[in-house]
């Protein structure tokens, strides 16, 4: 029972490691650097340069996207951030469950593979040595158990981390598109005293 609670603790806690991997990748580039990137006064010339340089590249699908719409005029623009917005949310929340139901099956197998063990072996038919037959039977429900419970643990560690992740770069992301509003504006405010 023991080796069977072993490989539902082990499927979980990939499942739960899938999660926490799609969190951190959310988005190919970090919002905060380029946020960072885009703090001087040239701030339009590397906005520009940067919708150069990961316009070619699609691991920067989502980046490449939101500096697009930015680049657009009139009404048109924030329909578009809003929908790679939207985008983001959906990714950000994909498999955001996984790790929670994962501990609750890892826990709830380590449970009923504990009280299965224990009942096999109480079971047994009883002979001289029955006092040992008992202690192997709570032995290996207590590992079984044990095993559930850890997996219980590192798949609730996984989604606390993936949340605080997840959490962090959405707060990132707001920073990063208020300053891509204002750079928007800045652009476009130089644009019309350059045709003066």
């Amino acid at each position: 029972m023991t080796i069977l609670s072993c490989l539902v603790a082990v499927v979980c806690i990939v499942a739960s490691a899938r999660r926490l991997t799609q969190a951190v990748d959310v988005t190919a580039l970090h919002p905060g650097v380029l946020l960072d990137a885009l703090k001087g006064d040239d701030a339009p010339v590397v906005c520009a340069r940067l919708r150069e340089v990961i316009a070619a590249d699609d691991r920067f699908d989502w980046e490449r996207d939101l500096l697009s719409a930015f680049a657009t005029e009139g009404p048109v623009r924030d329909a578009l951030v809003n929908e790679q917005l939207t985008e983001l949310d959906g990714r950000a929340q994909r498999w955001a469950r996984i790790p929670r139901v994962c501990a609750s099956v890892a826990t709830s197998a380590g449970f009923l593979l504990a009280s299965i063990a224990l009942v096999q072996g109480l079971s047994a038919p009883s002979d001289d040595d029955a006092p040992v037959g008992t202690r192997e039977a709570i032995v290996s429900a207590l590992s079984a158990l044990a095993v559930g419970i850890a997996g219980t643990a590192f798949c609730y560690a996984v989604h606390v981390r993936a949340r605080r992740i997840v959490r962090d770069r959405l707060a990132a992301v707001d920073r990063l598109v208020v300053r891509l509003e204002s750079v928007a504006s800045v652009s476009r405010c130089d644009e019309v005293t350059s045709i003066v």
